[in-house]
């Protein structure tokens, strides 16, 4: 679990429902159903009308998955470093054709799986190095998708917000002539439905996006690591020059070492 997630939206609304609790004796006025749907709804129904529905689908995973820990941490890229160093004793006792059996048991990861299959069909130098990018930017732009209907999302909440103030003083004003205690409905659609409108956006889908967009980058950061690693078990280059090229992508004090391997 993303413990940072987690203390984010827990602190987040716990401040705001302090606020209201610690300053009003009847919080129920802060409940209003009609301006939840008109911007909850809102906001959905004009994601699924600006994209297609299997990205707001997706979307909708993506905000469940928040909760979720990156899977790149620096101990995994570690695990990397250490794995291509491996391969590479491999490639030079037995040669490239050796990999099959280690990619085939050692790995069901999506990208070393891509990577290993490149690396078996014989492709070397700039070819390979074009095909392994073009998977990982292919990779990320299907994946951040989902971060553009966040986004949308964060920018059509407070857009439905201010269409049920709209209609919160239409409200209003049709009973100015009438009943004043009748006022209040119209007043509080008016002021709810804004108010729904940031928090949906600033709270919610904003948040999420930003996060989803985060852990698309570190896991096409540690996809570059990987292709530098495979040119170079391409080359046959030994595991001290692995380590040190793929260190380089890496802070000094995550940097791996043979000797303490």
């Amino acid at each position: 679990m993303s413990i940072g997630t987690i203390v984010g939206i827990i602190g987040g609304f716990a401040l705001f429902f302090w606020a209201i609790f610690a300053n009003t004796d009847n919080p129920a006025v802060f409940l209003s159903l009609s301006s939840l749907a008109m911007v909850g709804g809102g906001a959905i129904a004009g994601s699924y009308m600006s994209y297609q529905a299997l990205y707001v689908n997706r979307a909708f995973g993506a905000l469940v998955s928040q909760f979720s820990a990156s899977t790149v941490t620096f101990q995994s890229l570690l695990a990397d470093v250490a794995l291509m160093i491996d391969w590479a004793k491999v490639v030079q006792t037995k040669g490239v054709v050796a990999l099959e059996a280690e990619i085939g048991s050692d790995t069901s990861d999506s990208f070393l799986a891509v990577g290993g299959k490149f690396l078996l069909s014989n492709y070397r130098g700039d070819d390979l190095r074009n095909l392994l990018e073009t998977a990982n930017d292919s990779s990320y732009q299907r994946n951040t998708v989902q971060v553009t209907v966040l986004k949308k999302m964060g920018s059509l909440s407070p857009a439905y917000g201010m269409i049920g103030t709209l209609v919160g003083l239409v409200i209003m004003l049709g009973n100015m002539g009438g009943d004043p205690a009748s006022l209040g409905a119209g007043m509080a659609v008016a002021m709810l439905t804004t108010l729904y409108g940031v928090i949906f956006a600033q709270m919610v889908f904003n948040p999420a996006a930003v996060k989803l967009e985060q852990k698309e980058q570190m896991i096409r950061f540690r996809n570059t690591l990987l292709i530098e690693g495979f040119l170079m078990l391409a080359d046959q280059k030994p595991g001290r020059e692995i380590q040190d090229k793929l260190n380089s992508y890496l802070a000094p004090k995550a940097w791996f070492d043979i000797a303490e391997d």
